[in-house]
């Protein structure tokens, strides 16, 4: 990952003297070569994030959603600090240090309650069928833009969406396997998830990755405790379940700076569909770890889903390449 403190600049172990300072605000910018960058980095992201995903789910049984935020956030802040420190020393630890600290702070609160809602649902959903229905995140992404951004929603563009939350209608069909109160928690935490994406490019104006991802984590320890009484461990923790905690911290701080990092890159529309590549991860840990395989309305509703989503996204891309060659 790049750790230079703009997108422009030289990798850190390039510069001299070795010292980091917070970024200054920067210009959020669209080119080719930091577009391909952040696509890159964004597949990378997902895939870490589903091997963190079924570390939580195997170890959720024991260690409760408290326990499991909890250790997630305090392994992962640790990571984080121990990887910026790495890079800079004391003074590197500037870049943990928000520009706009309510902001950062209202994200990572939001992104503590994705976290649990999505936990919660682990408890007695498989992995592919709760990204299934994350994949309602980019139609979503589309109606808020209207409503927070004023963005205008052309016809193409309301019919794909309606067509999309059709999709989910096929997963959800009232005699479906994904049909049970706990998905509705689910929904409310894909929608805040939508809407922490948009946070997170925005940002990335004034925020390092770093920075971004260490306050995040730094809630979800908050969380943890404050969740911790009333929802305590079930049971003892050997050593493959603090293993398991672990990896989910560590791979938590590395995923979110890396994804940080590639919503500075490039933009929300060009790589939001591929978090559609985490259901054939999610496919491949749910039945390697947990014997599970998604129902075929999961997946046909799944495929309906991306495809309008995706669709919304070219739409996007087509219409803000036309109007700036009109400008």
């Amino acid at each position: 990952m790049d750790v230079a403190a703009n997108p422009g600049e030289r990798p850190l172990s390039e510069a001299v003297p070795r010292v980091v300072a917070a970024p200054a605000p920067r210009v959020l910018s669209e080119n080719a070569s930091d577009t391909v960058r952040g696509i890159a980095l964004v597949v990378l992201c997902y895939l870490i994030w589903t091997l963190g995903d079924a570390a939580a789910k195997w170890v959720l049984p024991t260690v409760g959603v408290a326990g499991a935020m909890l250790w997630r956030g305090v392994f992962g802040l640790l990571t984080v600090a121990a990887i910026t420190m790495s890079w800079g020393g004391a003074v590197g630890a500037r870049r943990l240090l928000p520009r706009r600290w309510g902001l950062v702070l209202i994200r990572s609160a939001l992104s503590s309650f994705v976290s649990v809602a999505w936990y919660i649902s682990w408890l007695s959903m498989g992995l592919a069928d709760t990204y299934a229905v994350g994949f309602t995140a980019p139609l979503m992404m589309t109606v808020l833009a209207v409503l927070m951004l004023g963005e205008r929603i052309r016809w193409r563009r309301a019919i794909s969406t309606v067509i999309g939350f059709g999709g989910v209608l096929i997963m959800l069909r009232p005699d479906g396997d994904l049909w049970t109160p706990v998905v509705l928690l689910l929904l409310a935490g894909t929608l805040v998830m939508a809407l922490t994406r948009i946070m997170t490019r925005q940002l990335t104006l004034t925020e390092t990755p770093e920075c971004q991802a260490f306050w995040l984590l730094v809630f979800h320890t908050f969380t943890g405790l404050v969740m911790l009484p009333a929802f305590p461990m079930s049971g003892d923790l050997d050593a493959w379940g603090w293993l398991a905690l672990v990896f989910l911290g560590l791979s938590s701080g590395l995923a979110h700076c890396i994804f940080a990092r590639s919503y500075a890159l490039a933009p929300v529309s060009a790589l939001a569909p591929y978090e559609y590549t985490m259901l054939p991860w999610g496919v491949a840990a749910g039945f390697l770890i947990f014997a599970e395989l998604p129902s075929w309305n999961t997946l046909a509703g799944a495929i309906v889903v991306a495809a309008s989503g995706s669709y919304n996204l070219y739409r996007e891309r087509v219409l803000r390449t036309a109007e700036r060659k009109a400008g």
